[in-house]
Parts: structure tokens; C-alpha cells; sequence
């Protein structure tokens, strides 16, 4: 088999026609306003709200602020129990808030946090669950929200992969106190960088608005502590085009879903996690998980392998949060206490998964990682 001339990444950015977006930048230009809830800002936070089915939405520059603010607009201290298969911003804005994170070990179907290892971990000084859907897995809310009804906590949930997904025909951020979107270029959607807030408690809106704004309320009151986190009108104007191209980009991720998936189905040793279909999936990533012992070749063998032939996938999320050396010293981080994690983050692996994906590519992907067996 021939190595690719060209290198294919596990994605691409989701773009819109260049002239499209050139009328957007017109439009801007002529109104001479680039920040500060613009007109490309507002008009984009009205069409998320129709689109995500939310109540309330905040809009920021990058999804890590997003959650640091909304961690802090729920006024969360001492400790957060949380997932350590995550990408490191989750643990990080707990981190920047002061908060300890106390990890939980994940389920070994889904990936998400486990809830039936919540409880045994709260504490005194326990005030909320930080959950993710992992790779567009959604968490077991139900489960979740009655455990923090019993205990009295918050819920806040990481959605950086479930952008436009329901669960059971409800709308993915609407569960939990706060649900935080992720719209950096790597995303389904995306607004270059940038990232929102959903919410059902609309007296948070005011809040959050002045968290991002240096807490100014007007020109002549800063009536709390915030910081920069604005979404600029050109990164909104993005959002605008590339929103209108979701709806096509999602149908020709199934189909490449599929192929991935009838290919794998019957392969020993390979499962594919992200196994939802239609409004139950964002189509975020393709990811499967490879058994060493049943495929005969480890994750990192195959990984090596697609790279010859500049395939490159991508060993999500590596490395485990839990092992980062400034969490050594903490309890709930100890391997054996993370047992599943720690086993399938040596086994996950999200493959190349985007529209303009050719269907030769795809299948010399799947080629190449059977090949691996005897290779």
C-alpha cells in the first residue's frame, strides 16, 4: 500500500464559502464595531438558542473560559468530583478556580464518569459534579442529577462533543445547572475559537455576561471581579456561516460512520465506542478502542502504523489527567483507584472523521489498521 502524498488528520475545520464570510467582514467594516455584543453576537446567541433548544445562552472566546467562568458564576469552592478521562481544560478550570478536583473512575462502556462511584467520594467539602460526554457518550444524567438532589450539589457538564445532540429527545444543555460548549476549529461547529454557556436559571445571564466583561456594568460601575472573555464579532460572524453548513456536514459524517463501522463490526479486538446515530449524535469523532490481547497489536502499535502512511489519529484524551505530576499528591489520583481509566486510555483511539473525508481514504484507513495484524 502507498503512503497518502497528503497528510490526513484525525479532523478539519468546518469552513464556509469565502465570499460568504466576506460579507460578513462587510458587514462589520461598515459598522465599525469588532467587540463588546455586536450585532454579529447578539443575532448569533439568538440562533443558538433556537438550534441548541436552550433557555439561556452565554457566548465566550474559547470553551476553557467558558467553563472557568461558569465554575465561578455558580460559586463553587473546595472541592469538584470529576472525570480524569478528560482534555485537560476540564481539570484546569477547576484548577484556576481554586478547587481541588477529586477524580472518579470511569465507566468502561461509555468512558463518562461512573456514578456509581460518585457518592463514596463526596465529602464536606464537596459542592459540585463535573461531568463529560465523552466523545458524544452522553452521561448518565439521570443518575447524576439524583445523586446531587440527595447530596445538594451542583451539576455542571463538559458538552465540548456533543454540540446539537439530544438525549431521549431532550436537548443535550439543558441538564445540569450549566452545560459548556467548546467552538474551537476542530470542532462540528466552530467560531474559530470560542465557546458558550447553557443554562436554565435565567438570573444567571446577567452574571455571566459581567464575569467576561471585567465585571463593568456600565461606564461607571464594576460591580464584581471578572475577567476578558468576550466572543469578537468576526469570531461570531464565523459561527453565523458555519451554522448554516451543520445540518449537511452531520449527514456525511454518518455515512463515513458507517463505513468505519461495518468495516470494524466483525473485527475481534476493535469496538467502536462512539456508536450513536441521527439526532442522538453530534458526529464529533469517530473513535474505537483496541484490545491488545483479541486484535494482537496494541493502540500505540496501530497509531505508529497509520502514521507511515501519514494517517494521523489521535490517542484521546493521552495523557490521563489524573497523572499530570501536579496531582501526585492527591488521593483520588492514585492509579488504583483509576483503574479503568488508566487501562483505556492505553486503548482509545479517534480516527480521521470529517465530510470532505473521501470514501478511498476511508477505506484505506480501515486497510491499513487490518493490515496491522500481521504486520
Amino acid at each position: 500500500m502507498k503512503k497518502n502524498k497528503k497528510k490526513i488528520f484525525v479532523t478539519r475545520p468546518l469552513l464556509p464559502k469565502k465570499e460568504n464570510f466576506q460579507k460578513k467582514i462587510d458587514e462589520i467594516w461598515e459598522s465599525q464595531y469588532l467587540t463588546n455584543n455586536g450585532f454579529q453576537h447578539k443575532l448569533l446567541e439568538k440562533e443558538l438558542i433556537k438550534y441548541l433548544g436552550v433557555k439561556n445562552i452565554s457566548l465566550f472566546s474559547n470553551g476553557t473560559l467558558a467553563l472557568l467562568l461558569g465554575i465561578k458564576g455558580l460559586e463553587l469552592k473546595g472541592e469538584v468530583i470529576t472525570t480524569p478521562f478528560t482534555f485537560p481544560a476540564t481539570v484546569e478550570a477547576l484548577d484556576w478556580n481554586s478547587i481541588t478536583p477529586v477524580f472518579c473512575d470511569i465507566d468502561p462502556i461509555t468512558l463518562n464518569i461512573n456514578p456509581n462511584k460518585i457518592e463514596s467520594l463526596i465529602t464536606e467539602k464537596t459542592s459540585a459534579i463535573l461531568a463529560v460526554h465523552v466523545f458524544g457518550n452522553p452521561s448518565d444524567v439521570d443518575r447524576i442529577d439524583e445523586i446531587a438532589k440527595k447530596q445538594n450539589l451542583k451539576v455542571i457538564y463538559d458538552g465540548a462533543h456533543v454540540f446539537g445532540s439530544r438525549l431521549n429527545g431532550k436537548p443535550v444543555g439543558t441538564f445540569g445547572d450549566m452545560t459548556m460548549f467548546s467552538f474551537h476549529a476542530t470542532k462540528l461547529f466552530n467560531t474559530l475559537e470560542g465557546g458558550a454557556l447553557t443554562f436554565n436559571n435565567d438570573s444567571l445571564k446577567e452574571k455571566l455576561d459581567l464575569l467576561k466583561n471585567f465585571g463593568i456594568k456600565n461606564p461607571e460601575e464594576v460591580v464584581l471581579s471578572g475577567i476578558n472573555a468576550k466572543m469578537n464579532e468576526l469570531q461570531a460572524a464565523m459561527g453565523l456561516e458555519v451554522l448554516k453548513l451543520v445540518e449537511e456536514e452531520r449527514q456525511k459524517r454518518k455515512k463515513i460512520k458507517h463505513i468505519y463501522e461495518h468495516c470494524f463490526k466483525d473485527v475481534e479486538g476493535i469496538r467502536v465506542i462512539t456508536t450513536l446515530d441521527d439526532e442522538s449524535s453530534s458526529y464529533q469523532y469517530f473513535v474505537i478502542e483496541i484490545n491488545k490481547e483479541k486484535f494482537g497489536r496494541s493502540r500505540d502499535f496501530v497509531y505508529e502504523e497509520l502514521r507511515k502512511y501519514n494517517v494521523f489519529a489521535r490517542k484521546y484524551f493521552y495523557p490521563l489527567c489524573s497523572n499530570f505530576k501536579w496531582y501526585k499528591d492527591n488521593e483520588s489520583a492514585r492509579k488504583t483507584n483509576l483503574s479503568i481509566a488508566n487501562k483505556k486510555i492505553k486503548q482509545v483511539l479517534s480516527l480521521p472523521f470529517y465530510g470532505d473525508l473521501e470514501e478511498d481514504s476511508v477505506n484505506k484507513i480501515i486497510q491499513i489498521i487490518l493490515n496491522s495484524q500481521k504486520g
